[in-house]
């Protein structure tokens, strides 16, 4: 059963990722909750082929790092998240963090929707992104769509049959969002 704890602060949340029996768990901290990151194969695989594709690009284009994978942590407006995937530029964080939850947040955070997300929670941690300046790419798996969400800009949602862009975060990428959800 996942953890679900309501009305902690950060410096609690901070303190109880640090507990040893924790030590082996994804924790992040939305809308004053502590929330157990719980997936499933479908939308890890997608989160590992999204990386997968991002990374690729990196290495053609050395603007940055794949962040991290789901297991890397971020501090976004006093709150802590683990995105799927992340990518933080160069110009922003020449060196991985090696703190549980870096306080650079990303420029892209990719998030694969699982049934143990929460509508409500994905709201939280999409504005909290935007108000840091994250592009966020909610990745849907059961209807087979992207929505990018930008600072200042309406959501795009992108169907099986479009063409995901990097934008401005990662100039010139491209998948068919078909390809992203063929795992």
């Amino acid at each position: 059963m996942a953890v679900h704890i309501q009305h902690i602060t950060v410096e609690e949340f901070d303190e109880f990722v640090t507990l040893p029996e924790n030590a082996e768990r994804l924790f992040e901290y939305i809308g004053g909750e502590v929330v157990e990151g719980v997936s499933n194969q479908q939308s890890s695989a997608i989160a590992y082929r999204l990386g997968l594709l991002v990374g690729m690009y990196l290495l053609q284009n050395n603007i940055g790092m794949v962040g991290t994978g789901a297991d890397g942590g971020y501090r976004i407006a006093g709150e802590r998240y683990m995105p799927d995937v992340a990518f933080v530029s160069k110009d922003r964080q020449p060196e991985p963090s090696d703190q549980a939850y870096s306080p650079i947040p990303p420029d892209l955070a990719i998030e694969v929707l699982s049934p143990s997300n929460t509508a409500h929670e994905m709201r939280i941690k999409v504005v909290n992104y935007l108000s840091v300046g994250t592009v966020v790419w909610v990745v849907d798996p059961d209807r087979k769509r992207v929505e990018v969400y930008t600072s200042g800009q309406p959501v795009r949602q992108i169907g099986i049959d479009g063409v995901l862009d990097g934008g401005a975060v990662l100039p010139g990428f491209g998948v068919a969002v078909k390809d992203i959800f063929e795992v």
